[in-house]
């Protein structure tokens, strides 16, 4: 005769196994939404900005060769986000300086040209305040972006700058969207060549791109990810961008960007991103199916 089946009653304090995909989706949205909030560093007041069009990158104090290398790999990363690079001898919107005695050389350099850091539109920078800190960072790179709220058509300023009159923007009333977006209008990027350590120059240029295309808080806790913003922590953990950058950049760049709300506005990235990652891990997938 078959044995009595028994049956153990579920312990509501246990482990639930609800199955990979389930799981690691879930694990995904969360992790992704983190991220999201931990790295993004929009200017006071808006969302996370881009470059509209394309980028010009300027690279100065390196050899040819080196320097070569970095704007040519910054500008192929930006190419694979859907953006133009500039043409040798292009005007550069992002400027990347290599320094000794980056603090000195930084402070000098805001004072030269202040306008160019600060320009008194609304919604443009992280303020004075985060000028302050843009001078005295003491990590092996430093960055600062200027961006301005468009429109998202027609990329026309839609913040009075000063000296100027209010720009004029046809607007269509929602209270969940907004047609004004923010674009990346320029970058400068600090090296301090005494501090970069063991880091390779693909690991530098990788990391270089990532502040470039996306605004990036500097103190961000990324210690938990696998991204090339930890290089200068712990060089060997990546070689350069990983797919969770990859992702990340790409669905910045996907993203409409049309919430007015700021977590909604965030959120809707974070579901572009995991669009992408998505679409990387079955083309990575369908790849390995195929060999």
């Amino acid at each position: 005769a078959p044995a009595p089946q028994t049956t153990t009653p579920a312990d509501p304090d246990g482990v639930v196994d609800l199955g990979d995909i389930s799981v690691s989706g879930r694990r995904l949205d969360e992790a992704t939404q983190e991220f999201v909030r931990e790295v993004g560093a929009p200017a006071r007041g808006r969302g996370l900005a881009r470059w509209r069009n394309g980028v010009c990158i300027g690279v100065a104090n390196l050899r040819n060769e080196t320097a070569q290398y970095i704007a040519d790999r910054v500008s192929t990363v930006a190419e694979d986000v859907g953006l133009k690079a500039g043409e040798p001898g292009c005007e550069p919107s992002v400027l990347i300086i290599a320094v000794t005695n980056a603090n000195a050389f930084t402070q000098a350099f805001v004072e030269r040209r202040p306008r160019l850091f600060i320009v008194g539109g609304g919604g443009m920078d992280l303020g004075r305040s985060g000028l302050e800190r843009f001078k005295t960072n003491d990590q092996p790179v430093r960055w600062w972006t200027v961006s301005m709220p468009v429109d998202a058509d027609t990329g026309l300023i839609a913040t009075r700058l000063p000296g100027e009159e209010a720009p004029t923007i046809s607007t269509f009333a929602s209270r969940l969207t907004t047609q004004i977006v923010d674009d990346t209008k320029r970058a400068f990027v600090i090296v301090d060549i005494d501090k970069i350590g063991g880091v390779s120059l693909q690991q530098l240029s990788d990391y270089l791109a990532m502040v470039v295309l996306a605004q990036v808080d500097p103190n961000a806790d990324t210690s938990s990810y696998s991204t090339v913003l930890n290089v200068f922590k712990d060089p060997g953990q990546t070689e350069g961008l990983t797919d969770w950058d990859k992702a990340y950049l790409e669905g910045l760049y996907d993203a409409t960007r049309t919430r007015i709300n700021q977590a909604s506005h965030r959120n809707e990235i974070a579901s572009s991103i995991i669009r992408v990652h998505n679409r990387m891990t079955a083309e990575q997938i369908a790849a390995e199916d195929a060999e």
